[in-house]
């Protein structure tokens, strides 16, 4: 039987961002990865989200169809959670819709955002995962891993939050490629290099992130829980 595997993320490119060199392995070794995405990625771009261009969330949408796709995953679900003002509705409705999704697929791992992030839409999915994965009896999850996302959790100091000190990594060294190119489904994301949201800038930190382990390309991650 597939492993199942689950990749729950505030916005549309955080999935790629954080893990998407992962989860191209993951699937190309016949995982089924599913993904959700939060946030609707758009709405905190305009002083008043009731104007928003609804092409924008189209293409953003399609964005994270055409990423998913590259990246070789069996579905991508997309709410439309307020972008950057999750924290002006209740924790619970947040929690709700991924209780939902873990009940729907009974995925064996999940890959969630580090509680260190300055994104404050990273630390309440982050929070809310953990609400909607706590361990009950024959529970499907046997492993919990956060990542980073580059443009968020560097930029948060230390001395602020709690710093993303990884301990698992994942050698992603023949897939690296299929991550940027998922990335690039989300071109107007990017930015010129030395951002840390550009494709040499996420090329740079699989290269050092690999480096420290001893490969040529890897993501890391902090483990939360690992059952054996």
């Amino acid at each position: 039987m597939s492993k199942i595997v689950a990749v729950i993320a505030a916005h549309p490119d955080d999935e790629v961002l954080g893990c998407g060199g992962t989860v191209a392995r993951m699937a190309s070794e016949g995982c089924l990865v599913h993904i959700l995405l939060m946030g609707d990625g758009e709405t905190s771009r305009v002083d008043v989200p009731s104007t928003m261009d609804e092409k924008r969330l189209e293409m953003r949408n399609a964005s994270a169809l055409r990423a998913g796709e590259i990246l070789g995953c069996a579905s991508v679900a997309q709410l439309a959670l307020p972008d950057n003002r999750m924290d002006s509705i209740a924790l619970l409705d947040v929690v709700k819709p991924i209780e939902a999704f873990i009940n729907k697929y009974n995925p064996e791992v999940v890959f969630t955002h580090h509680s260190g992030d300055v994104n404050i839409d990273h630390r309440i999915v982050h929070d809310a995962v953990i609400a909607a994965c706590r361990p009950q009896p024959d529970f499907s999850l046997r492993e919990l891993l956060f990542f980073e996302v580059p443009s968020s959790t560097e930029w948060r100091p230390p001395s602020s939050g709690e710093p993303f000190c990884p301990n698992w990594f994942v050698d992603i060294s023949q897939t690296l490629d299929i991550k940027l190119q998922a990335l690039g489904a989300y071109q107007d994301e990017l930015r010129a290099f030395p951002h840390t949201r550009s494709l040499k800038a996420a090329e740079a930190l699989a290269t050092w992130r690999g480096a420290t382990v001893g490969v040529n390309a890897a993501e890391a991650f902090i483990l939360g829980r690992k059952l054996i």
